[in-house]
């Protein structure tokens, strides 16, 4: 259930996703001691009236934290749902939960690190950390709970995912 070589063009040639992923890795960040790291700026259009990094666009970093998360995993979210049809419907993950503490403000030109890893993976479910830091500031803590879904239900998820989250578990 693992991502597959997709082909597409980039810059007028023919490249495979694994050709792509070299170009573009420095944007999904790394993997470190069991969690995902990736760096995003606050732009302008971050931000409220008052110049601090509106509540609802942390959603979005961490969002792509999970999102990179996986793909650096090697299960990428997009090859799930994309199933042949013969594998039966695609999958997804979806939240299902969320809790979130804002603790300080970022700012506009603030270099902010996404930092994600599992705390639990059981049958249909992963229990997520998520923290969003400027320097060693913690700005924003959450833990997010995502489903593993298929035609609207929740399934198990493949053994393969589940190990792959489980030999990131940080004990």
């Amino acid at each position: 259930m693992l991502a597959r070589p997709a082909v597409f063009a980039q810059n007028g040639s023919v490249v495979t996703s694994e050709e792509a992923r070299d170009v573009t890795a420095h944007l999904d960040g790394e993997i470190r001691d069991g969690r995902h790291h990736m760096q995003v700026r606050v732009y302008y259009e971050d931000t409220d009236f008052s110049g601090i990094v509106y509540h609802a666009n942390y959603l979005r970093y961490m969002e792509r934290g999970r999102t990179n998360h996986l793909r650096l995993m090697g299960a990428e979210q997009q090859a799930l749902f994309d199933q042949p049809e013969t594998e039966g419907a695609g999958f997804a993950f979806v939240v299902r939960s969320m809790h979130l503490d804002f603790l300080k403000p970022a700012r506009m030109d603030d270099v902010l690190d996404v930092v994600t890893w599992p705390i639990a993976v059981k049958g249909a479910s992963i229990m997520l950390a998520q923290e969003v830091r400027r320097g060693e500031d913690v700005l924003v803590k959450a833990e997010v709970r995502v489903a593993f879904i298929s035609g609207g239900r929740a399934q198990p998820i493949p053994k393969s995912i589940r190990m792959l989250m489980k030999a990131d578990l940080i004990s």
